[in-house]
């Protein structure tokens, strides 16, 4: 199975797409700071997957996630879990 997966970064709660055949292992990667593009972005939560039979699919679906009319996709799928946790941040103080 290929996954396409969406991490939020908790520390600036931007999304990161990715995709890979394994996401359990790519998912400790990323916590454990080996993946350059998220390293600096710690700590991250795994928001979102899709699994697709075949490794050009998901990639592709990874390509439309990281553009707009994706991350706008994203808001709406996500709608309940971020606004609960963007109401979170705002009542820290």
């Amino acid at each position: 199975m290929n996954y396409t997966y969406v991490l939020l970064s908790e520390r600036d709660g931007r999304f990161f797409a990715g995709s890979t055949i394994d996401l359990r292992a790519r998912f400790r990667e990323h916590t454990a700071g080996r993946v350059r593009s998220t390293a600096s972005r710690a700590p991250l939560v795994l928001i979102y997957y899709e699994a697709c039979v075949n490794l050009e699919d998901a990639r592709r679906r990874e390509r439309f996630l990281k553009t707009g009319k994706g991350k706008r996709y994203l808001n709406n799928r996500l709608a309940a879990y971020l606004s609960g946790i963007r109401r979170n941040e705002l009542e820290r103080h």
